[in-house]
């Protein structure tokens, strides 16, 4: 029921007509729309306002100002309503209504296989469905010995910490830097921010409504995940600046003994856990290229991930290799500052246009999100779906298609039309930019990346784009294949992570003595669902191998859904009283199958694209060919009838 507490703000929320109709204005109107149909108000109005609903983005609303202004006077008459009765607010979707709220809220038809998930996203009763709840009281004794180790202290590490605290289960972090934030702590170069929509790039369990963006920077982000560690008080259970140099499993005691190393003084120490769950993810070992001679370069040079703040670069010519996502948002960031920028282009990346990347959340804005009831939830739910699955379909190859080195198939072709048209118009119809900025190769075959106004930067007189390959580096700049020495005096390295070799260098034991890099190689990492591995008994992955969002979404969706398997299978242990689980060699092979045989229809297989999902023998092992309701289902369920189980060791 509606608590004391919120029919005394509701109360106070309608008290003042005139403003609360005048805060309306500010809403968008889809999610309004939802607020009003959820709460009871007349049903015919999503009838009256679908048709001007043409997408699930705001800006794609085109509903009259009259229209809209009745839509605030209705809202304010049903809020009045519950303030009044003193009724309590629905915790359940209205599911005779739902599918047509669902197409008036997104524009689009959403299927029912959906409506699980929607309902787990919204949380409208705040339970958090994705917490795993123990089936029976589970023993004392046992709780208190069961040790996990966790590696990583970023949003998977502290979402894992969350899960393992309130179930009571021990666990200890180990988090190499200073604080709590991974990749969004050590990532602090100009212009750094989520090219997802942060109202759903944060946890479901914790909705944010006072971000100041709608595409959050990364300062904005690591604070909102040191929030988080204090406000579920993790920092006692976190060990900072420490680092796991070996984890071996050891079969006598059915045991991982972590090596760990104490940056302070470069000591070590050892412990032991009865399971390991890593989440140092993809994206935090820089990768720097064999470039030849780039030691000998005279000037600063340092990775994104590694910026220099030391270092002005205003005034200076400045180098910088690299044109995915970070090397895309650090160059217009420093461009108006620096006398010359060289950006050193292997391939061109596609970048969209998105209106809210450049937008503040305004107060106003805020004080609804804030105060109107489920505005967040249906808010979140239209970011949800605009970022996730509803382009899934584009990825797909036509065999049919006639020209399937540039599109996939007719709805590809459509988005490359328009992505061609806009770099067009903001390079003003520039040939040579034209060419040098257009990719040869379909939409989607590298991450989408949104355009934060790049395209408009590499016409500015001091910026040149460079695109024959680098030869050497010189220590007066960078020389390409064409003989042209391109003087700077600073180098950015924005050249992103060493994807290949995943959880590189922490040395990973198994079972039997086998290893995590004689099991993988140096670039072909494979895990069940992406999270566990035969012969590594009680070790977990989170955004592990074929887990990486390539198509849209939230990282932090996929990395809930692998929190939530991974403490069903610690349940599993813990309630059973089993020593351990390892997954079974025929079940992981059988996924394995499955992605790779999904990869083979989809654009990250195209043979056009060179990128990191791929690996040397060009399998893609990085990218998940998943539509995020399927992944959401195939981990929803800990199968046990998947794994073997070992008993704990009795002493004779």
């Amino acid at each position: 029921m509606m608590s004391t507490i919120d029919q005394q703000n509701l109360k106070a929320i309608v008290s003042d007509r005139a403003a609360l109709i005048e805060h309306l204005k500010y809403a968008d109107t889809a999610p309004l729309l939802m607020v009003l149909v959820h709460l009871g108000g007349d049903p015919a109005w999503l009838d009256r306002i679908a048709p001007h609903i043409k997408g699930p983005w705001s800006f794609h609303d085109e509903t009259p100002d009259a229209l809209r202004a009745e839509l605030r006077e209705a809202v304010a008459d049903v809020l009045a309503d519950y303030a009044a009765t003193g009724r309590p607010l629905p915790t359940e979707l209205p599911m005779d209504l739902l599918p047509r709220m669902l197409r008036a809220c997104t524009g689009q038809e959403v299927p029912p296989e959906y409506y699980p998930m929607v309902g787990e996203e919204m949380d409208l009763a705040g339970t958090d469905p994705k917490t795993v709840h123990w089936r029976a009281t589970p023993d004392p004794t046992r709780l208190a010995a069961f040790q996990v180790l966790v590696v990583g202290a970023g949003f998977s590490g502290v979402g894992m910490g969350i899960k393992l605290k309130e179930a009571g289960i021990p666990f200890v972090i180990i988090e190499k830097n200073e604080d709590v934030g991974g990749t969004w702590y050590e990532n602090t170069y100009p212009g750094i921010g989520v090219d997802t929509a942060n109202h759903f790039y944060s946890y479901s369990f914790d909705n944010n409504n006072d971000w100041d963006h709608f595409f959050a920077h990364g300062d904005e982000i690591e604070a909102y995940i040191q929030r988080n560690a204090e406000r579920h008080a993790l920092r006692d259970q976190i060990r900072f600046s420490e680092e796991v140099l070996t984890l071996r499993w050891d079969e006598p005691s059915l045991l991982w003994h972590a090596e760990i190393r104490r940056k302070k003084d470069d000591s070590t120490y050892t412990m032991t856990a009865n399971a390991v769950v890593s989440a140092v993810g993809m994206l935090n070992r820089p990768k720097v290229p064999p470039l030849k001679g780039l030691e000998s370069f005279a000037g600063p040079k340092f990775h994104t991930a590694r910026w220099d703040h030391s270092v002005d670069y205003k005034g200076k010519r400045v180098g910088m290799i690299g044109t995915g996502a970070s090397g895309m948002q650090v160059g217009p960031a420093i461009q108006p500052f620096v006398k010359n920028l060289t950006i050193f282009q292997r391939s061109p990346h596609w970048a969209m246009l998105n209106p809210l990347y450049f937008e503040n959340v305004s107060d106003a804005k805020k004080w609804v999100l804030n105060h109107i009831p489920f505005y967040t939830k249906w808010f979140r739910f239209q970011l949800f779906w605009s970022s996730s699955d509803t382009f899934h379909h584009n990825l797909r190859v036509d065999p049919n298609w006639p020209d399937q080195a540039h599109s996939l198939n007719a709805a590809n072709a459509e988005v490359r039309k328009a992505l061609e048209a806009h770099i067009a118009s903001e390079v003003g119809h520039d040939p040579e930019l034209i060419r040098k900025a257009t990719p040869d190769y379909p939409p989607y075959g590298k991450r989408m990346l949104r355009d934060n106004h790049w395209y408009r930067m590499l016409t500015r007189d001091n910026v040149d784009l460079v695109t024959e390959q680098i030869d050497h580096v010189e220590p007066e700049g960078v020389v390409t294949s064409d003989g042209t020495l391109h003087p700077c005096d600073m180098l950015v390295l924005a050249t992103g992570f060493e994807t290949r070799r995943m959880l590189w260098p922490m040395q990973v034991e198994g079972r039997g003595g086998a290893t995590i890099l004689e099991r993988w190689g140096d670039e072909d990492p494979r895990a069940h669902l992406g999270i566990t591995v035969p012969e590594f008994p009680n070790f977990f992955l989170i955004y592990g191998p074929n887990t990486n969002l390539a198509h849209g979404g939230s990282a932090v969706f996929h990395s809930e859904c692998q929190v939530r398997y991974i403490m069903q299978g610690l349940r599993e242990l813990i309630e059973t009283g089993q020593a351990a689980l390892e997954v079974m060699p025929e079940p992981f092979w059988d996924y394995q199958e499955r992605v790779d045989a999904a990869h083979r229809q989809l654009v990250w297989s195209h043979p056009g694209v060179t990128s990191w999902y791929k690996n040397g023998a060009g399998r893609v092992h990085a990218a998940s060919p998943w539509r995020l309701v399927d992944y959401r289902n195939m981990t929803a369920v800990f199968d046990p009838a998947e794994y073997e189980f070992t008993a704990v060791k009795v002493p004779a």
